[in-house]
C-alpha cells in the first residue's frame, strides 16, 4: 500500500498576540456596527413593500398594457373598495334615498377616499339594491393607495358605525382584500423572526447540549440577517429591486437557517481541531481552512442558484433572486469572520458544560473490529457506514425506489393559481364579503374587465362582448362626470380607442372568470388590435407566466449547479449523480406535498409560483448537503482511498449535517405562522424536501451509489485512477 496523501489541514502556528487582539475586536465591532444601523431598519421594510399583484408582471403581459392604456383614460390611480351591506329582511325603497344615501356620503368623508369630479358631490357610486332586494352595495375608489390597510380600517369603522339595525357591513373588493392580505403579511415584522429563532436555538441546546454556544451561533445568524436587510431595504428605496410580502419573509427565513447550517459545519471542525490542539487559536485557524472550501462553494452554489431567477419574466420571481442571494452573501460572511472570531475568543468555554479535550475521541471500539474508514466513529453513523459497505447496491435501489414511490404524487399537483380569496388562511372580512356579493349581485361587480379597442371597431366589439356567456354587462367607459338631462354620455376616446367596462357574472379571482378572460382574448383580439385587461386578466397573466418560468429557469439552474459541482470535486461522474439525487428528491417532495395539500390540509390548489420556489431551494440547498457531504469525502478518500473515505467523509459529516438539515427544516417550517397559502405551501414543501434529503438521499442514496461505483465517481480526475488503497473497504482488527 502506498504512502497516504499529506494532510492538507495540517496545524498552523499560534498567531502573535496582536493578531489575537486586535483580528477579533475589529470584526465584532463591523459587525456590531452593522447590525446597529440594519436592525432598527427591519421595520422600515413593509414601507417600501408591494404586494400589488400587477406590480409584478412583465411590460409585455397584456394586462400591463390595458393598465397602460387604462392611466391615459382616467388621470385617477385609485382602487375600488365594495362595501356591501345585508339586512335581515327587505330593504324598503325609501331608506335607499336616506339612511343608505347617508352611509354611503360617510363612506365618501373617509380620508384617502377619491376626491368627487366636479359637479358631484361624492365618488361613491351607490347605493346600488340587489334584484332580492336583501342587500346594496357601493364601490368606493380609494385614492390613497400606499395607506390602503388605514383607509380600508377606516371604510370599515364608518360601515360599522353607520350601518342600519338589523343589517351586516364588510369591506370587500380589490382594496379589501389587499388590506387584508397586507394584515396577513404583518406577523412578517416580528412572529416569524420569533418563531424562527426559538426554533433554532432549541435545536441547537439539543444538538451541542451547552449554554453558550447556541447564543453565539444565533448572534452570528441574527447580525447576518440585519445586515442584509439593510442592503435589501436601500436598494428597495432606491427602485433597484421589488420587494413584497412574501420575499421579506423568505429573506428572514433564508438568512436564518443558512447562517446557522454555516456555523454548524464551522463549529464540528473546530471541535474536532480542540480535540487534537491545546491552543484554541491555532483550532480556530485549522477549523476555519478546512471548511472555508466546503462553506464557500455551498454559499456560491445557492447564491448562483438564485441569481438565475434573474431571467424570470414575472418581476417577483425576478426581485426574488437578488433579494435572497444579499441575504446568503451575508450569511457567509457572517460564519466565517463573526463566528471565528467569537469562537476564538471563548474558546473550549463555548461549549460548557461538555469541554472538548485533547485526546477524547482516540480510536476506540467495543468489540476491537471495524471497517476500514469508520475508525473513531460510533453510535447510528457506524451503523449506517457498516450497512452501506455490506449492502451498497441493496441500499440505493430501495432508497432510490422509496423517492419514486414518493414522487408519483406529482400527478395530483394543482399549481394553476387559486382565487384571491384562497390566498388568505386566517378570517378575512373581506373574503367573507365577496361570498355576500357573489350571493346578491353579480359577483364581477367592481373588478370589470376592461377592454381597449380601435373606436371604429368599439361597437362591434362592444357588442361581441355582451354576447360572450360569463359578461353580465359592458358599456364603454364615459368619464367620471354627472351627463347633462336628456343627453347620451359619449365614450372617451384616446389616442383612436376607446375602453368598455364588463362585469362579469363569476367572481373575478375564478376559474371561471379566467376562462371568459381567455375566451374574449381569443375572439376579440384576432389581429393583435383588442386588448383584454383587468384584475382577472392580470391573474391570468401572472400564472402562465410563472409556469413559463418554471420551463426556462430548471434547466439554468441544474446547469450552473453541475458547473460549480464539477469544478469543486474535479469530477463530472459526482456532479451528475449529486444532480440527479437532488433532483429525485425534489420530486419526491413535491409529490408528497401535492397528496398533503389536497387530501389532509384540503387546499384548494397551489400558486403557480409554489414548483419554482420549492425547486430553487430545495436544489440549490439539497446540494448543499451534498457538497458538505462529498468535499469531506475527497479529503478522506486522498488519504484512505475512495470507498474507505466515502465511509469517514460520511461518519464525520452525519450528525453535523443532520443537525443543520433539521434546523433548515425548522427555519422554512415557521413560514406556517403567516396565514398566506403560499407560505405555508412553500413552508411545509421546503421543510419537508429539506429532511427527506437530509435523511434518505445525502444518508444513504448518495454514499451508497458513490461506494457501488467506487473510485470512477472521480473521473477524469487523477483520484479516480489512484490505486493507493483497495476497492473494498478492510475490516481491520
Amino acid at each position: 500500500m502506498s504512502k497516504e496523501a499529506p494532510d492538507r489541514t495540517a496545524a498552523p502556528r499560534v498567531p502573535a498576540r496582536w493578531l489575537r487582539i486586535v483580528v477579533p475586536t475589529v470584526l465584532v465591532l463591523i459587525w456590531l456596527v452593522l447590525a446597529g444601523i440594519g436592525g432598527p431598519t427591519f421595520g422600515k421594510l413593509s414601507g417600501v413593500s408591494s404586494n400589488d399583484q400587477a406590480a409584478f408582471l412583465p411590460a409585455s403581459a397584456e394586462s400591463t398594457e390595458v393598465q397602460d392604456w387604462q392611466k391615459r383614460f382616467t388621470d385617477s390611480g385609485s382602487i375600488p373598495a365594495i362595501v356591501v351591506v345585508e339586512a335581515d329582511e327587505s330593504i324598503p325603497k325609501s331608506e335607499l334615498g336616506t339612511t343608505y344615501a347617508d352611509l354611503g356620503a360617510k363612506l365618501g368623508a373617509v380620508d384617502g377616499v377619491e376626491a368627487p369630479p366636479e359637479g358631484q358631490t361624492t365618488s361613491v357610486a351607490g347605493p346600488i339594491p340587489s334584484e332580492d332586494g336583501r342587500a346594496v352595495e357601493y364601490i368606493v375608489p380609494i385614492s390613497d393607495s400606499d395607506e390602503l390597510k388605514t383607509v380600508v380600517a377606516d371604510l370599515r369603522a364608518a360601515a360599522d358605525d353607520a350601518v342600519p339595525d338589523g343589517a351586516r357591513v364588510w369591506v370587500t373588493g380589490p382594496a379589501g382584500l389587499t388590506a387584508d392580505l397586507v394584515n396577513a403579511f404583518g406577523g412578517i415584522d416580528g412572529i416569524l423572526l420569533l418563531v424562527a429563532v426559538a426554533a433554532v436555538f432549541l435545536i441547537l441546546l439539543l444538538v451541542y447540549r451547552a449554554l453558550l454556544l447556541p447564543f453565539l451561533v444565533l448572534l452570528t445568524s441574527v447580525f447576518a440577517l440585519c445586515a442584509a436587510i439593510l442592503i435589501v431595504y436601500l436598494f428597495a428605496l432606491w427602485g433597484w429591486i421589488k420587494l413584497s410580502g412574501q420575499s421579506q419573509g423568505i429573506l428572514s427565513i433564508l438568512v436564518i437557517g443558512a447562517a446557522t447550517d454555516y456555523s454548524l459545519l464551522l463549529v464540528s471542525r473546530y471541535r474536532e481541531a480542540l480535540e487534537v490542539e491545546e491552543s484554541r487559536w491555532v483550532a480556530i485557524l485549522r477549523a476555519w481552512k478546512a471548511s472555508f472550501e466546503p462553506i464557500v462553494a455551498s454559499g456560491a452554489t445557492v447564491i448562483l442558484a438564485l441569481l438565475c431567477l434573474l431571467f424570470s419574466d414575472l418581476n417577483s420571481n425576478k426581485s426574488l433572486g437578488p433579494i435572497a442571494a444579499i441575504g446568503i452573501v451575508f450569511s457567509l460572511f457572517s460564519a466565517l469572520t463573526l463566528l471565528p472570531a467569537l469562537l476564538a475568543v471563548f474558546g473550549r468555554s463555548a461549549f460548557w458544560p461538555f469541554r472538548p479535550v485533547v485526546g477524547a475521541h482516540a480510536h476506540k471500539h467495543a468489540d476491537g473490529v471495524t471497517l476500514t474508514g469508520l475508525e473513531g466513529v460510533r453510535g447510528v453513523w457506524r451503523r449506517v457506514g457498516g450497512l452501506i459497505a455490506r449492502r451498497p447496491r441493496v441500499t440505493w435501489i430501495v432508497s432510490f425506489v422509496l423517492l419514486v414511490a414518493c414522487a408519483l404524487g406529482l400527478t395530483q399537483l394543482k399549481a394553476n393559481g387559486v382565487q384571491q380569496t384562497d390566498v388568505i388562511l386566517s378570517q378575512s372580512d373581506a373574503v367573507d364579503g365577496q361570498a355576500v356579493v357573489a350571493k346578491h349581485f353579480d359577483a364581477g361587480s367592481g373588478s370589470p374587465v376592461l377592454i381597449v379597442a380601435p373606436e371604429s371597431q368599439g361597437e362591434a366589439v362592444l357588442t361581441a362582448t355582451e354576447k360572450t356567456d360569463g359578461i353580465a354587462s359592458a358599456a364603454f367607459f364615459t368619464g367620471g362626470g354627472r351627463p347633462q338631462p336628456g343627453a347620451t354620455p359619449e365614450p372617451v376616446v384616446k389616442d383612436g380607442h376607446v375602453l368598455i367596462q364588463a362585469t362579469l357574472a363569476s367572481e373575478p379571482d375564478s376559474a371561471e372568470a379566467e376562462k371568459v378572460v381567455k375566451g374574449l382574448r381569443e375572439s376579440l383580439s384576432t389581429d393583435g388590435s383588442v386588448l383584454v385587461g383587468g384584475v382577472t386578466a392580470i391573474a391570468l397573466d401572472t400564472n402562465e407566466t410563472a409556469q413559463s418560468d418554471l420551463i426556462k429557469i430548471i434547466p439554468i439552474v441544474l446547469a450552473v449547479i453541475l458547473l460549480i459541482l464539477m469544478l469543486l470535486l474535479r469530477s463530472i461522474v459526482a456532479p451528475v449523480i449529486l444532480i440527479g439525487s437532488v433532483v429525485l428528491s425534489y420530486a419526491a417532495a413535491l409529490g408528497v406535498s401535492a397528496l398533503v395539500f389536497n387530501h389532509i390540509f384540503g387546499f384548494p390548489g397551489a400558486d403557480a409560483a409554489v414548483p419554482l420556489f420549492g425547486f430553487v431551494f430545495l436544489v440549490a440547498l439539497g446540494v448543499d448537503y451534498n457538497i458538505f457531504l462529498m468535499t469531506r469525502v475527497r479529503e478522506e478518500s486522498l488519504r484512505i482511498g475512495t470507498r474507505p473515505g466515502i465511509l469517514r467523509g460520511l461518519g464525520l459529516t452525519g450528525s453535523v449535517i443532520t443537525s443543520a438539515g433539521i434546523v433548515l427544516a425548522a427555519t422554512f417550517a415557521a413560514l406556517a405562522v403567516i396565514p398566506i397559502l403560499f407560505l405555508v405551501q412553500i413552508a411545509f414543501i421546503v421543510a419537508f424536501g429539506v429532511l427527506l434529503d437530509t435523511v434518505v438521499v445525502r444518508s444513504l442514496l448518495v454514499p451508497a451509489v458513490s461506494y457501488d461505483i467506487g473510485r470512477t465517481i472521480w473521473w477524469p480526475s487523477k483520484l479516480a485512477r489512484s490505486k493507493m488503497h483497495s476497492e473494498k473497504a478492510e475490516v481491520s482488527s
